[in-house]
């Protein structure tokens, strides 16, 4: 029986944990899948309860985290070497920089006959400056050699890969777009939509607008907030915006809404079972123009109660959150960078604009519904 070692960076909401859990779940019986991951950031929702879902059970490596920390990478090349040792896998899977790095020259260096790695994103533009991006490239192109294949989510990251950072030749990588059971977003809208709107006190006449992800630099929430204020002062109708997820730049966003003059207000909505429903009908936070919600499991909900999903990125593989805006019949604004050209279909499903087009991304919203 064949074995795969299947390694994560970590079990945080997001496309490599749905691919992950599914790839671990339903390859073919004649296969035995191994999957392991390092410990959620403490500003994630975690992601357990997908792989509890699918009846997966993780090992957990504390010392595989996202930020480089030497003393700490070097416990997890160990500890992974160790695995590899007792499980003797005939392939590596490594998804991801940090899990694709050490995972990859552990396997290499115990003489793993197939090691294959996952694309999820790069690092390539948009994260880091020049010298830190060049060091980088050249570690991915080390790291490719050292490869038996490599997956790119989408055509788009193919072609950045091969041609426009010329980390691999074009016969080694093999384009897998991600897979969803995307039923939950289609399924019972109506009172899924009620629901959302009654907690945040949406009336008939507002136009919501959500966008879902982490709080990190480059997801470009400034722009997010740009756009928002750019709507409210064009339309005739109330605008709610409402920031699902959380991060390190929380805290300077919230100040860079009152700069821009907009109400805010924060909710946390989610009590363990799922939406509260107020008190004697009224909704649970005060309407405002810029709700932060934080995490929400529960984004079928979400996207059933919003009219309009925006993305902002500075640079992305396969963005899920356009994936599952889309799957619930909820147009889409978003910037024109990394896998996203490959998932909205322009002019059919959603708007596309060039990164940092602030006007172009609010006359868009205006005309998907904003106005």
């Amino acid at each position: 029986m064949p074995r795969v070692l299947r390694i994560l960076n970590r079990f945080n909401l997001g496309g490599p944990t749905h691919n992950a859990g599914y790839l671990t779940r339903y390859l073919p019986s004649e296969f035995e899948t191994l999957l392991v991951g390092g410990s959620q950031e403490t500003s994630e929702e975690g992601s357990h309860h997908i792989l509890s879902d699918l009846g997966v059970e993780p090992i957990i490596l504390p010392e595989l985290q996202r930020e480089v920390a030497p003393w700490r990478d070097r416990g997890a090349y160990r500890r992974i070497k160790k695995l590899i040792k007792d499980f003797r896998p005939d392939i590596v899977h490594t998804h991801a920089a940090k899990a694709g790095a050490v995972g990859r020259m552990a396997a290499a260096d115990m003489g793993v006959k197939a090691i294959v790695h996952t694309f999820h994103g790069h690092v390539f533009h948009s994260y880091f400056g020049p010298v830190r991006t060049a060091l980088y490239k050249n570690i991915e192109r080390y790291l490719a050699r050292r490869s038996s294949r490599i997956v790119a989510i989408s055509d788009k990251q193919r072609e950045e890969l091969v041609y426009e950072h010329h980390i691999c030749p074009a016969d080694k990588v093999t384009v897998v777009p991600l897979g969803f059971d995307l039923s939950r977003f289609q399924e019972d809208q109506a009172r899924k939509r009620a629901l959302f709107r009654k907690v945040y006190g949406i009336g008939d006449d507002e136009i919501a607008i959500g966008i879902v992800g982490r709080l990190v630099p480059i997801k470009n929430h400034d722009l997010f907030l740009d756009v928002i204020a750019k709507v409210s002062q064009r339309t005739g109708r109330r605008l709610r915006a409402f920031v699902v997820g959380d991060g390190e730049e929380r805290d300077r966003l919230e100040a860079r809404v009152q700069e821009l003059g907009l109400s805010q207000v924060a909710g946390p909505i989610f009590n363990g079972h799922g939406f509260g429903h107020g008190v004697n009908g009224k909704p649970m936070v005060a309407p405002a123009t810029v709700t932060f919600t934080s995490w929400i499991r529960e984004v079928d909900i979400v996207n059933a109660g919003v009219d309009i999903i925006m993305l902002t990125s500075l640079n992305e593989g396969t963005p899920v959150s356009l994936i599952e805006a889309q799957a619930s019949n909820r147009p889409v604004v978003c910037t024109r960078v990394g896998g996203t050209e490959n998932v909205v279909l322009e002019g059919r499903t959603g708007l596309l604009s060039e990164s940092g087009d602030a006007a172009g991304l609010a006359s868009a919203a205006n005309g998907t519904g904003g106005g």
